[in-house]
């Protein structure tokens, strides 16, 4: 297929995927994956990859806002890449100084109120790398409209670890009583500031695993999780828009499941429970194929067997 005749089948599809997204997830992670395989093919050194792949993120950033996500987070660094060859981190260290900088300072970046903040160990991070994270962070720290948090020197496991100890700490010392843990005591030992609940994981370059990426607020909210063969400076708006489909199919299938367990359950349950079935099925019914949606009468039923029981 010839590069017109390509270009011009992915603006139709792109077209036809816009059309079927009826709404966007809040908060979206991208796992940038397939940098250093794309520069291997394309015969260039990694640092030519990580370059493009910077290039892919801009793009991410603007899809993410034109269809109304209000959180994106981006596995920049892992502990992992500490591992690499010394001339290749200090080549990703300069990059990401560049488009730190570069980001805090644009002027899209402030008509839109973008607030940047960094997740994971920045202080394992060199001192220039740190300095641009804090320059990124007081320049947007007044914004509010879109998050968008960068992942450096991160690994889910070592976050929940710390956060763990954390809380272990202030029991001994008496200052946490073991009774009041819950979900608000481990959240904040996460982050400084609030993270949303991940809605959807993008992991671009073919692997199919999530590498531990936030696993507090995605695997507790049980996240859809979209992966695609393209490396991270191929992913394209129509690849974005399947896994913002993705997303949306698994909604449906989530509220398809409840109206048809509140369906099966209006029977057997008792009266005090049964006005929250019925106002399950009101609100989920048409994710039910027309078959199975139940009429007025059918709902009318439940109510009058209530009182009756009484």
């Amino acid at each position: 297929m010839n590069r017109w005749l390509r270009q011009r089948v992915d603006a139709v599809y792109e077209q036809l995927l816009s059309r079927e997204i009826a709404g966007a997830p809040t908060h979206v992670a991208v796992i940038q994956d397939g940098n250093r395989r794309y520069a291997r093919k394309q015969g260039d050194d990694a640092t030519e990859g990580h370059q493009a792949g910077a290039e892919t993120t801009e793009r991410v950033l603007e899809w993410c806002q034109e269809i109304g996500v209000e959180e994106l987070t981006l596995y920049a660094f892992s502990t992992e890449n500490f591992n690499r060859p010394p001339e290749e981190r200090e080549a990703l260290y300069d990059l990401l100084c560049e488009k730190l900088r570069e980001f805090a300072d644009a002027e899209r970046v402030h008509e839109n109120e973008v607030h940047i903040r960094a997740l994971g160990a920045v202080d394992r991070l060199p001192e220039r790398v740190q300095d641009v994270v804090t320059y990124a962070e007081e320049r947007t720290c007044e914004y509010d409209q879109f998050v968008l948090n960068v992942a450096l020197a991160y690994g889910g496991r070592s976050e929940l670890l710390e956060a763990a100890r954390g809380v272990a700490t202030d029991v001994e010392s008496g200052d946490v009583d073991p009774e009041e843990i819950d979900v608000e005591t481990i959240e904040r030992r996460l982050y400084d500031e609030p993270v949303r609940d991940v809605d959807l994981i993008i992991r671009t370059g073919g692997d199919e695993r999530t590498s531990n990426f936030l696993p507090w607020h995605a695997n507790g909210n049980e996240a859809a999780v979209f992966f695609c063969t393209p490396y991270w400076p191929e992913f394209s708006k129509p690849d974005f828009l399947r896994g913002i489909r993705t997303y949306e199919h698994r909604q449906e299938s989530w509220r398809r499941t409840r109206a048809r367990r509140a369906r099966a359950l209006l029977g057997a349950m008792s009266d005090h429970e049964l006005v929250e079935a019925r106002s399950i099925v009101d609100r989920f019914r048409d994710s039910l194929p027309t078959a199975e949606q139940p009429d007025e009468e059918e709902l009318d039923a439940t109510d009058s067997s209530g009182p009756a029981a009484d």
